[in-house]
């Protein structure tokens, strides 16, 4: 199982904020990871890929584009200089989301950042005013103009920090400039998802001090400087889902290596209603399934609620299922847009605002569709295994980002599935 996408690029984040080598292990080998690699080598870091378990001595060079991403290896050194150029190209900020977890490690170390709106998958307004509103909290200054954003501060200044919302990032961005502020920080109403816990856990092999990651209170008392650190990347819970999805749709019994089973609560307990049947064993998730599924209610909510990342993935699923199940989304208003690729499979789904009405069908029939962002693409792509005939998925750069040779995954199981130019 690969490392957790949403984890591994906060974590390389964190880096910066210490002079000296970081080795990461269980990285992904997705584009996100190469391009967040590139913008982390713009202001000053250098990278290469490496044996996680050798000594930073023993890494072995590699080059700095997304080619490296096919390396045998798991593991990523990051060299971090005693002085970063805080200063990020709009084209890699552009580029990926994530981009916006730098604002909390260039203030905290540098007091200075320049940066341009982060992009990413498109599926409705991500605003980061609760990234803005905490950093000013904390004592810093923000400047923005036609889409550039300039961020100012001396020492940050711990703070009570109250998020109207458990941002994941927020979460994330915010205690990453705390640990270097001086005095004591609280984020209140923080998000408590298992990714947050792994950046906790690598900042405290850094030397932070921090209490309370994975609930909703966090406490972080401020420390003059921070050290490297080797850390290993938690298992991608949204693969493992990935997996898991494909066994339902296509019948079948897989040991799904690597995920943990209790980060992955609600979703069990919605896909064992749906006829998949999973068992915790050590090292990872027993599946089961006939390939017959049944229809059930689903409502995205904050962690341990059922995750945005799943929905495309669950809805795929009820389009086939025995019944008539009803999803809701709370979270993003632009993440039903893979439906209608849905529909040119065949697939009975109507949406009314945040709400879906899939009516299960016996069978997909296959077509072309394009995939809009990560997780639909991987949807589309199951969706493909539930089909008659031949699916073409187009836009696999999407899938890409966030996935880790899912085709080659998906056919060492017996699915009759490839990955063309």
């Amino acid at each position: 199982m690969s490392g957790a996408k949403t984890s591994v690029l906060k974590l390389m984040a964190a880096a910066l904020l210490a002079e000296g080598t970081s080795v990461l292990g269980n990285v992904p080998r997705i584009t996100d990871v190469a391009c967040m690699a590139e913008l982390v080598a713009s202001l000053g870091v250098g990278y290469r890929w490496c044996d996680p378990c050798a000594s930073p001595a023993d890494a072995k060079p590699s080059g700095h584009g997304p080619e490296d991403l096919h390396s045998s290896s798991h593991g990523l050194e990051l060299d971090v200089p005693a002085q970063l150029h805080p200063v990020a190209p709009p084209e890699l900020v552009e580029s990926i989301r994530a981009s916006i977890v730098l604002l909390g490690p260039l203030l905290a170390r540098h007091g200075m950042v320049e940066m341009w709106m982060p992009g990413g998958d498109d599926f409705g307004s991500r605003p980061i005013d609760f990234h803005l509103g905490g950093l000013e909290r904390m004592g810093a200054t923000f400047e923005t103009a036609s889409g550039k954003l300039v961020g100012r501060a001396g020492r940050l200044t711990g703070a009570r920090l109250v998020l109207e919302y458990p941002s994941h990032t927020a979460t994330d961005n915010l205690m990453m400039a705390a640990v270097l502020a001086k005095g004591t920080t609280i984020i209140e109403n923080a998000a408590r998802e298992p990714e947050v816990v792994d950046l906790a856990e690598m900042l405290v092999g850094m030397g932070a001090i921090i209490d309370g990651a994975g609930t909703s209170r966090i406490v972080i008392e401020g420390v003059e400087s921070l050290k490297p650190a080797c850390h290993v990347v938690v298992p991608d819970r949204v693969e493992a889902a990935t997996l898991l999805a494909a066994v339902g749709l296509a019948g079948g019994e897989v040991m799904v290596e690597g995920p943990r089973a209790e980060h992955m609560d609600m979703l069990l307990e919605k896909l064992n209603t749906m006829g998949v049947h999973t068992v915790a064993e050590e090292g990872g998730l027993l599946a089961v399934s006939d390939g017959r599924l049944h229809c059930v209610d689903i409502a995205t909510l904050p962690y341990p609620g059922v995750a945005t990342d799943y929905k495309p993935l669950l809805v795929t699923m009820l389009s086939v299922a025995d019944g008539v199940s009803i999803v809701t989304e709370n979270l993003f208003s632009g993440r039903f847009r893979y439906i209608e690729e849905l529909r040119t499979l065949g697939a009975d789904i109507r949406t009314e605002g945040h709400h879906a009405v899939v009516r299960g069908v016996a069978r997909l029939r296959g077509a072309t569709v394009r995939a809009s962002d990560i997780r639909a693409g991987a949807a589309l792509v199951l969706a493909g295994l539930a089909a008659t005939g031949e699916t073409t998925v187009l836009g696999g750069d999407h899938i890409d980002r966030g996935y880790e040779d899912l085709a080659g995954k998906l056919a060492s199981l017996g699915a009759d599935v490839r990955r063309e130019p």
